[in-house]
């Protein structure tokens, strides 16, 4: 098991106390000689390394690393697997729910996990009715919570504008009686965006998260309407009158995603810091292996250029007060999630989930339309337990490539949707994920250490 990680990021060097979670900063001596598992005795360190630093060197740094261990700062015991084992002995609330308002899109995209909004069934539309009924159902299911995340998602939720009003304005009268606070997010592809519905939306939505691949050509070779022609133009007029209406106490961020046609995605990513954006995310596509526009093993050198790239341009622009923030490389070195949080990951199946059109409750909208994972309805009153303890025994624990891995408590054991859908089984994890998520936790923790919040 790594008990420490070592990594370089542009001339600096890290060491990352993996249990603690300290981050040192560190020179080249003791970059050498401290192992990733355990600290080898003064003896070894002499002869190791007689050719490179004097034996005083070696016995200064050694003693100083000893204090750091003593300190519980390097090599530290794990302290959460008792934590992990009795959190799933616990009763566990909903506190987020992802409404797929339609399972319909006005675009077809070429990358499109939802099948182009059908969701391997049919196009349909939530009605109003169901949409409330899931407010209701969420509620029931929150316990305790008083914080509940709504998502409204798709397909592209925008072409049910009018479920959403109605259901936004439910969720208000409902949260006063039952003292919650229910917030709204929505994820759309912004080509319906108007005056009314923009106004609207910046009024009711905690978060809106705008969909947008970056330059012309690669965002109008995927992101095409029926009738094959490219959305750039008009997605991005209306993200930039959609942001503008943002003042800076009101999120959004623009998201992409990026495939095998660009792996030069820090273009992307640039082109659209160049435009204002200051809430930026460009995501690897996940689709299988044999889809032409799959990433694959040998795309991850590029890839992994193109995060150093983005380190650099992120440091240069923050000197140049033209800073942007990159939703992958937002790492709190110096709290960050709770424990809980860190195990077991996102809580799909248990607390959080996904409803269809037609009320079926899902563990999360990328399970949506395999049969095998449906947990019920919103007109039932119990839902299915024995899948919802199978995602809350999936936590990092219960993997076994993870229970090994220096970064647990940063990817909380990955996508549970990703684990099965490459491997058959959420306790395996999607490998070019997560190679591609240590990453970007190293250029994030290393982004941190050099320009701060």
């Amino acid at each position: 098991m790594s008990l420490v990680h070592k990594f370089a990021q542009d001339n600096h060097r890290y060491i990352i106390d993996v249990n603690s979670g300290s981050i040192h900063e560190v020179d080249e001596i003791v970059y050498d000689l401290i192992n990733e598992d355990k600290m080898d005795s003064k003896e070894t360190l002499i002869d190791k390394f007689k050719n490179k630093y004097n034996k005083e060197e070696i016995l200064e740094v050694y003693d100083e690393i000893k204090e750091l261990i003593a300190e519980g700062a390097l090599y530290s015991e794990d302290l959460y697997e008792d934590i992990a084992k009795k959190s799933t002995n616990e009763p566990s609330f909903i506190k987020a729910l992802c409404l797929n308002i339609a399972h319909d899109c006005n675009l077809r995209c070429k990358y499109c996990f939802a099948d182009e909004g059908e969701y391997k069934g049919c196009r349909e539309i939530m009605s109003p009715e169901v949409a409330k009924k899931s407010i209701d159902f969420v509620i029931k299911h929150s316990g305790p919570r008083k914080n509940i995340e709504v998502d409204l998602f798709g397909g592209e939720p925008l072409m049910a504008f009018d479920t959403i009003k109605q259901v936004v304005e439910y969720a208000k009268e409902e949260e006063k009686k039952h003292n919650k606070n229910i917030r709204f997010t929505m994820t759309t592809n912004a080509t319906l965006l108007n005056d009314e519905i923009m106004d609207y939306l910046d009024k009711n939505m905690g978060n809106i998260i705008l969909s947008f691949d970056g330059r012309k050509e690669v965002n109008d070779a995927v992101r095409v309407r029926a009738d094959g022609t490219g959305s750039h133009d008009s997605i991005l007029k209306n993200i930039k009158k959609m942001v503008d209406k943002r003042d800076k106490s009101k999120q959004y961020y623009v998201r992409g995603t990026f495939t095998r046609n660009n792996t030069d995605f820090f273009e992307d990513i640039k082109y659209v810091a160049d435009m204002g954006f200051k809430e930026i995310s460009v995501e690897p596509v996940v689709l299988p292996d044999e889809h032409s526009l799959s990433l694959r093993e040998e795309d991850l050198p590029k890839i992994f250029e193109q995060y150093d790239q983005l380190y650099k341009e992120m440091i240069k622009r923050h000197k140049e007060g033209k800073e942007f923030k990159f939703y992958h490389f937002n790492v709190d070195i110096n709290g960050g999630p709770c424990v809980y949080k860190r195990i077991s990951g996102c809580g799909s199946g248990h607390e959080y989930v996904s409803i269809t059109p037609s009320g079926d409750v899902y563990p999360c909208h990328q399970f949506v339309g395999n049969k095998d994972f449906i947990m019920g309805t919103i007109y039932d009153d119990d839902m299915d337990e024995d899948i919802a303890n199978e995602f809350r025994q999936a936590h990092i624990y219960n993997k076994p490539k993870c229970r090994e891995c220096w970064a647990r408590f940063y990817c909380s054991g990955g996508c549970q949707a990703n684990n099965y859908n490459f491997n058959g089984d959420m306790h395996i994890p999607y490998e070019i994920g997560c190679k591609m998520q240590k990453k970007r936790i190293e250029c994030a923790i290393a982004l941190k250490a050099q320009i701060g919040d």
